[in-house]
């Protein structure tokens, strides 16, 4: 949901570049329980050959299993519904630079759902990385770099 939260941050405050990890991309007045219909996501999951969504095969599979074991015993952080029920208020995206970064192994958000999105939505193409949904729980030195690159090329706020 951090595309939801960002893209409104953005439209605030100088921002000298937008990365977002597996975003669920919002279009102005979509709320975040709406988008899930509104782009296909169980069909790209069917055509995929993904069944039932389950959080520990489909969020876990490529975390260590300590890192899942110490996750999944910690508190229940799961978003409000007011989160998802809730019209993103933008009138359009930010004009802010905006990198997509997937994981090549997602299996909530497919990479060809993704990019299809994307495309879509913000006209972007995706930059793929290793990693599942969590990838900064699984890949964690891989992304800080990968971030760190996208700093380090971003533009001067002006």
């Amino acid at each position: 949901m951090g595309a939801y939260v960002g893209g409104l941050l953005a439209h605030r405050v100088p921002v000298r570049l937008l990365v977002l990890l597996n975003p669920m991309v919002p279009h102005p007045g979509e709320s975040g329980g709406s988008w899930w219909d509104a782009t296909g996501h169980d069909d790209a999951r069917t055509a995929a050959g993904l069944g039932p969504f389950d959080p520990v095969r489909d969020f876990f599979h490529d975390v260590p299993v300590d890192v899942t074991a110490r996750t999944l015993a910690g508190e229940d952080r799961a978003p409000s519904a007011r989160s998802f029920a809730e019209p993103w208020p933008a009138p359009a995206w930010p004009d802010v630079p905006t990198v997509v970064l997937q994981g090549r192994d997602d299996r909530l958000f497919p990479p060809s759902f993704q990019r299809a999105v994307t495309r879509d939505r913000l006209g972007l193409d995706v930059q793929e990385m290793p990693g599942g949904h969590l990838v900064a729980l699984s890949r964690p030195a891989e992304l800080a770099d990968r971030l760190l690159a996208l700093a380090d090329g971003a533009p001067a706020v002006p």
